[in-house]
């Protein structure tokens, strides 16, 4: 378990968001892949330890509140530290602050924000001291299908999803020749904590969406990213749908 001050000679893959949910799930695909896995967090240590020592996957913790950009720039320089080199990156850490417009707060918006403020400026570094000098790298976006279906009550969520999505397309293009693919994977539903706290009635109404009648699970969103991050050579600047059918892009 683990890795510490030495340059990886395994491939290595940074997942925000890492310890639970579809992050969680994205972890244990990549390890299972080859890579050594830094398991990003922002509150849940606990839970990216189990990780570690209960899958027995090699990799290692990144404490990283993406709202705080000091905090990212100690995380990428940590990160040279450990593995010297970052082959994929996985932004997977969002919440969702929810209520109509007229009722949101300007404080809530500026707070989903600094979670898009905080993905562009890791990305920023990442290409910068590792992948443009390796000239590889895949990046992987976690978007929604939200981002393009809308949801009511999740404006500033669905907005920063959507910047997500068209940073991906935007990037891809700058990035074409250098051997770095970025795309972006959009779930529909997915069965999460963030689903089971749902009410009831709501929960029925999402599941009469889905052609598929059921929810999909952080397995089968962290297998399009394994796939992205391993194979998929052809695939640039594009947003893949696992979302059993509600959106079919």
């Amino acid at each position: 378990m683990g890795t510490d001050n030495q340059c990886s000679t395994r491939p290595v893959a940074i997942v925000t968001g890492g310890t639970r949910g579809i992050g969680a799930a994205c972890c244990r695909q990549l390890a299972a892949s080859g890579f050594t896995v830094g398991i990003g967090y922002r509150r849940h240590h606990e839970k990216g330890l189990s990780l570690l020592e209960e899958e027995g996957m090699e990799g290692f913790l990144l404490q990283a509140d993406l709202a705080d950009t000091d905090r990212v720039e100690q995380m990428v320089k940590e990160i040279k530290e450990r593995t010297g080199r970052v082959d994929v990156l996985v932004n997977n850490a969002g919440f969702s602050i929810n209520n109509i417009m007229a009722a949101m707060k300007l404080s809530d918006f500026d707070l989903q924000r600094s979670i898009l403020r905080g993905t562009w400026y890791l990305v920023k570094r990442v290409l910068r001291l590792f992948m443009l000098r390796q000239r590889s790298g895949r990046i992987i976006n976690i978007s929604s299908v939200t981002a393009f279906t809308g949801n009511a009550g999740q404006i500033p969520y669905t907005m920063e999803k959507g910047a997500l999505d068209a940073m991906t397309r935007s990037l891809s293009k700058e990035l074409a020749g250098r051997n770095i693919l970025v795309n972006s994977v959009a779930p529909g539903f997915i069965d999460t904590d963030m689903t089971r706290s749902l009410p009831e009635a709501v929960g029925e109404a999402l599941l009469a969406a889905i052609p598929l009648q059921r929810m999909g699970t952080p397995d089968e969103v962290a297998e399009v990213v394994a796939f992205l991050a391993t194979r998929g050579g052809y695939i640039n600047g594009s947003v893949l749908h696992v979302n059993g059918g509600m959106y079919g892009g």
